[in-house]
């Protein structure tokens, strides 16, 4: 009986894995960036910090379950 083939990993599900790691820090540091720009042109030290960095994290998180909640649907059609 042959061997069967060794499964070749799925190189596209391994891009977008690998993304889903780097939402959640980019978008926290896009809101930190942000608000520290805004703050220093505006003088509203630390509000528009506090503010942009807690939208940055929201934004992340959406982000990363929108990511997962669409990596799980496409796993399930594979099965």
């Amino acid at each position: 009986m042959p061997d069967p083939k060794p499964r070749r990993p799925n190189f596209r599900k391994l891009a977008a894995l690998s993304s889903l790691g780097l939402m959640l820090p980019s978008s926290i540091a896009v809101g930190l960036f942000l608000g520290y720009v805004l703050d220093n042109l505006l003088g509203t030290d630390p509000w528009l910090l506090i503010i942009f960095t807690l939208l940055g994290v929201a934004s992340g998180f959406l982000s990363l379950f929108r990511g997962l909640k669409k990596f799980k649907v496409e796993n399930d059609d594979d099965l």
